[in-house]
């Protein structure tokens, strides 16, 4: 299976998302680190990337906000964060 920064950035979204677990995102790491074939124009990059989410889900490692941001830095992306007024939502809906 060849894996891009185009499949990384998509499971570092699915977690920000809450669409996978952090154990998910981990898991599917160490997989990937075993079995994948990584795309050879970025293959430092998701090498280092997915080496370091592989080790997320444990306390000695973790994963900050600031980790995501400079993992899909290296990788070609960039991270939005929208805060919505969910209270003023709720008021408008009674």
């Amino acid at each position: 299976m060849k894996i891009t920064r185009k499949d990384v950035a998509r499971k570092i979204s699915d977690y920000l998302h809450h669409r996978i677990t952090m154990p998910e995102l981990a898991n599917w790491a160490e997989n990937m680190m075993m079995e994948a074939d990584f795309e050879s124009n970025d293959f430092e990059a998701l090498r280092d990337v997915i080496s370091r989410l592989g080790l997320a889900d444990t306390k000695e490692f973790g994963m900050t906000w600031e980790d995501c941001e400079y993992f899909l830095s290296r990788l070609g992306y960039h991270a939005n964060i929208v805060v919505t007024d969910t209270s003023a939502m709720a008021a408008a809906e009674s």
